[in-house]
């Protein structure tokens, strides 16, 4: 979230002598110093205007009455099917406009996958992420990718990250199954390679990780040089189209 500038060097010295210069009359009209500050001046005023019509082409959705198009069950990653969050779990965005999206956060759930599920669609939780990973291998996704999910407990990570959670408890090894990293790796190299990130443990973290959290997941269990070599191998495979027809059934 940047802003873009540009530097301008300095003029080098004409070589000439001060006193051949002061020879030289002045000119009538503009003087070309009138010209830079009079440019300078309408380059700030066009800057003023794209500011202007950046901030309204992220905000231009929340106009009384004008609504973003939008397919319900639209999925962004093929593998998952669509079980919508509540709206109360979320907030509406258009990342990567608005916000750039650069980290994937990995969550444990603390529960099984059906609870997760009917929790994420808990008004009264207050919080979701983008996809739930089984321990089976599945993958349901309640929040579009371009929308900010409260997740993690800090506002710049939410903008900026896609959460999934994965199902069991930090404390059971056992739960973290061979299914459900090889699925969640497809997803998270799939993830990255729609948004740009980098696949390393700056940009795939956990929850834990976040500034200001209290959590401790994914925990201590989690084996991130094993899920981090899968989701190098699954970002050198062919990535599957999303399609916007899969739901999930029951």
């Amino acid at each position: 979230m940047g802003n873009n500038g540009s530097t301008r060097g300095a003029r080098k010295p004409s070589g000439k002598s001060a006193g051949s210069a002061s020879r030289k009359k002045p000119t009538d009209g503009v003087s070309r110093r009138a010209l830079l500050i009079g440019g300078g001046a309408v380059a700030a005023a066009g800057t003023a205007a794209v500011l202007a019509r950046d901030r309204v082409k992220h905000l231009w959705w929340q106009v009384p009455g004008i609504e973003k198009p939008r397919k319900a069950g639209e999925l962004d990653y093929a593998g998952a099917t669509w079980v919508a969050a509540s709206e109360a779990n979320w907030r509406r965005a258009d990342r990567p406009d608005d916000f750039p999206v650069d980290r994937v956060i990995i969550h444990v759930t603390q529960g099984s996958f059906a609870s997760a599920v009917k929790v994420f669609q808990d008004p009264a939780h207050q919080a979701a992420t983008h996809y739930i990973v089984g321990q089976d291998g599945r993958v349901v996704q309640m929040i579009r990718e371009l929308d900010v999910a409260y997740q993690a407990g800090n506002r710049s990570y939410n903008e900026r990250g896609i959460g999934i959670e994965h199902e069991g408890f930090v404390d059971r090894p056992k739960d973290l199954t061979k299914a459900m990293y090889e699925s969640s790796a497809r997803l998270t190299a799939s993830i990255c390679a729609r948004h740009g990130i980098p696949v390393d443990r700056e940009h795939i973290i956990g929850h834990v990780e976040v500034p200001g959290t209290d959590h401790t997941d994914p925990g201590p269990h989690w084996d991130w040089d094993r899920y981090m070599e899968l989701v190098r191998r699954a970002a050198t495979a062919p990535t599957p189209t999303p399609t916007p027809s899969a739901k999930a059934s029951g």
